[in-house]
């Protein structure tokens, strides 16, 4: 990731309007809430976090590198997922790594198809015209703290439109055991949880693509390598699970 004064101008302020959401989305947020919380109760009694627990039984952690090698791939919901991490002199702010969302072809409902964006092929296999969702950029800790997205050539995803990629965000779920099940279910339940704001930075990312096509028209907008984060916001886990608790007892 390029360096934080390249990226400001992608900041997304987003302000979190959970008086206009459902009393079931607001209830599946909080569900995916507890589930996070609980994850974290349960690693925290024997030391560990979310990134140990995706490079144990490595002796070495190499940038630039998928933990796990080969990707988490859920073979039912056709969800995956990978971390890695940038040369620290890349990395945005006080990142220690990030985990990269997708969803592929097999797993999306009908009707979903690339952007017709100029430039695109098929890939050979239908099924690696796979969407990325969100990045989600984790402190030294092990611990979430910005939600973003990205240009299409930093992941070698194929473009979907915002609006597409907000109906895939219901169909992210890992749901096995392998290589770590606390981080299956945590991926999983972040996707949920900070539902509103990965729609607002997806709409953000669209707007910042057709800006920078408008300002350097004679480039190959989504192989352009001055353009890399497109949205960007910091969030809290802490704080969303209690303003969810707090707008759900309003209601009641």
């Amino acid at each position: 990731m390029r360096n934080d004064t390249s990226i400001r101008e992608f900041r997304t302020d987003l302000a979190l309007d959970l008086d206009g959401l459902d009393q079931s989305d607001l209830e599946t947020m909080a569900e995916a809430g507890q589930e996070i919380v609980e994850i974290y109760r349960a690693l925290a009694k024997t030391d560990d976090n979310l990134v140990g627990e995706l490079i144990k039984g490595h002796e070495t952690f190499y940038e630039w590198d998928h933990y796990p090698p080969g990707d988490v791939y859920d073979r039912e919901t056709h969800s995956q997922y990978y971390f890695h991490a940038h040369p620290v002199e890349e990395r945005f702010g006080d990142e220690h790594g990030h985990f990269h969302t997708f969803v592929r072809p097999r797993g999306m409902p009908p009707g979903i198809k690339p952007a017709p964006v100029p430039g695109y092929e098929a890939p050979e296999d239908p099924d690696d015209a796979l969407s990325h969702l969100i990045a989600i950029a984790m402190d030294n800790k092990g611990l979430p703290f910005r939600l973003f997205t990205v240009n299409r050539w930093v992941t070698g995803e194929v473009w979907y439109t915002a609006p597409d990629v907000k109906i895939l965000l219901d169909y992210f779920k890992v749901d096995h055991t392998q290589p770590s099940w606390p981080v299956n279910r945590w991926i999983s339940a972040m996707v949920r949880l900070f539902k509103p704001q990965i729609v607002g930075l997806l709409d953000a990312r669209d707007a910042a693509a057709s800006s920078w096509a408008s300002r350097y028209p004679d480039r190959d907008l989504y192989e352009d390598r001055e353009l890399e984060v497109t949205s960007f916001m910091d969030v809290s886990v802490e704080d969303q699970v209690r303003a969810i608790a707090g707008a759900l007892l309003t209601r009641s």
